[in-house]
């Protein structure tokens, strides 16, 4: 998940930080007065920012406020939704699995969880582990995330509705991020243990580490303290939404976590799987998960900000190189959430930066913090990056172009009685659509979150005003597909966004 949308004034962004630990080379009060700058620039409601170095945290800076509106400022012990940064910790659990005998990196899928099918049968028989957790069986980035998107379906029946996600490209042809195949990941470790994702990462890495205050559902918040507030954006403003339980597909991002225990698993994985005495997962482990996997073009014929000559996705991983340095590490994007951690193996270094907005400066800060530690030329990564997100947003037209091409004064082709019914999905369930009034109300059997009323827009489209905020969308149409003989037939959505496809949905009427 990645669009980035932005957020409302702050008449006064509050900082607090506190340094463990003084580098002999960086000035760590720069480095603060930086982000807070950072943070009032971006119009971000909060960031936590954490930086190890050779085994300790030694830096940890808090900016902002958990909510807009209040005054309650985040901590380093300050709880926020880590997403698909939660990736890596699915693919060390099965690199632990591996290390126990349990299974295989290249076992198939099939053996593991009969049910398994995607696009093609020979391919279904031939998926395995690795290509799961690498992204490379052949699916469109985000595509079938519309399945559990806010959705009440259980991880297996998720699974089983991938057979209809349509292909992008060929077998191990390409790359496609994909958390529907995280999902899977999370069943193929349900069916080795015998415990859910959930339980396993709880046992196997949370409580080793000591992240006492980690979870993976957002229902103990309450009990835990000290949690951020998720922000939509929406017209330049922040909108704090509520939280989204993302436990149940919890393998492709649910870990809700902090600077403090961040540090802990940047820690570990900088000393390649070991805990003390303790040995979470081996050598062979940390290999595989930092061997390039799939890999991505990079323009060898001019110089980029990086001095990059590698871009790949290992095993839950990203993988690159850093002004001569391997780098590695993952983003993540939750609803009114966005997080990035990121390390330098070779110099013991990890930046985790946590923050509770649409339009983040995740690795503006992230950047920053590593050109002070690698002693690089100071770059103002903030200044550079929030111009290129501007310039994006501004050339982003895709919702404006629609609106300027409604047709004003139209009718439907039908009374609006003809189109109430039930449309099937056959990638998703059933949606039903009733009377209310002079509108429309829309419904999703697995997500109740979605429904909206559908209001005119013209011909047969009408406009969906969605009952509740979302974070990565807010326009949206549906139009109503007649036959020759003004039959109702069934909906296509239009709901310009970078995350969910409602296109793919493609409802049928079935009564």
């Amino acid at each position: 998940m990645k669009k980035i949308i932005l957020l409302f004034l702050i008449c006064s962004v509050l900082s607090t930080v506190s340094i463990a630990q003084k580098s002999p080379k960086v000035n760590l009060k720069k480095l603060d007065q930086y982000y807070s700058k950072m943070v009032k620039d971006w119009d971000l409601p909060s960031a936590t920012i954490g930086i190890v170095k050779d085994g300790k945290l030694v830096f940890t800076g808090s900016y902002g406020v958990k909510e807009i509106g209040k005054n309650d400022r985040p901590d380093e012990n300050t709880n926020y939704a880590i997403a698909s940064n939660s990736k890596a910790f699915t693919s060390a659990i099965i690199g632990m699995l591996v290390d126990e005998g349990k299974l295989n990196w290249d076992d198939k899928v099939k053996y593991y969880l009969p049910y398994f099918a995607v696009y093609d049968p020979w391919v279904s028989a031939n998926v395995t582990i690795r290509d799961l957790l690498s992204h490379r069986v052949g699916l469109g980035t985000f595509s079938g995330d519309v399945i559990w998107y806010k959705s009440d379906l259980s991880a297996e029946e998720i699974v089983k509705r991938i057979q209809f996600i349509p292909k992008a490209y060929d077998f191990r042809a390409g790359y496609g991020y994909s958390n529907v195949m995280y999902i899977t990941a999370g069943e193929v470790i349900r069916a080795v243990t015998g415990k859910s994702w959930a339980e396993n990462v709880k046992e196997r890495i949370f409580n080793p580490l000591k992240m006492e205050r980690t979870v993976t559902n957002p229902d103990k918040l309450d009990e835990l303290g000290n949690y951020a507030t998720p922000h939509a954006r929406e017209k330049d403003v922040n909108i704090p939404i509520d939280w989204v339980n993302w436990e149940e597909i919890g393998a492709l991002g649910g870990v809700i976590s902090n600077v403090n225990d961040i540090s802990k698993w940047m820690i570990l994985n900088l000393n390649n799987g070991i805990n003390g005495k303790d040995t979470l997962f081996s050598k062979l482990a940390r290999n595989m998960v930092w061997t390039p996997h799939n890999n991505h073009m990079v323009d060898q014929t001019k110089k980029n900000d990086f001095n990059r000559h590698f871009n790949a996705y290992g095993l839950g991983w990203g993988l690159s190189d850093y002004h001569g340095n391997l780098r590695v590490g993952h983003t993540g994007g939750y609803d009114g959430m966005i997080t990035a951690i990121t390390m330098i193996p070779d110099k013991k270094l990890g930046v985790v930066v946590l923050t509770n907005g649409m339009k983040s400066p995740i690795m503006a800060a992230t950047y920053y913090a590593l050109d002070q530690y690698l002693g690089e030329e100071t770059v103002d990564w903030s200044a550079k990056m929030l111009a290129n997100n501007n310039r994006n947003q501004k050339s982003d037209t895709r919702v404006s172009d629609r609106k300027s091409k409604r047709v004003m004064n139209t009718t439907s082709s039908v009374p609006l009685g003809d189109y109430v019914g039930t449309y099937k999905s056959d990638i998703y369930g059933d949606i039903t659509i009733s009377k209310l009034g002079d509108d429309l109300k829309m419904k999703f059997e697995h997500s109740p979150d979605l429904s909206a009323t559908l209001e005119h827009w013209h011909y047969d489209v009408f406009e969906i005003k969605w009952d509740v905020k979302h974070a990565w969308f807010n326009f949206g149409t549906v139009k109503f597909n007649l036959d020759n003989n003004l039959k109702v037939q069934g909906l296509d959505f239009d709901v310009p966004n970078d995350d969910i496809f409602f296109e793919e949905l493609k409802p049928y009427k079935v009564h």
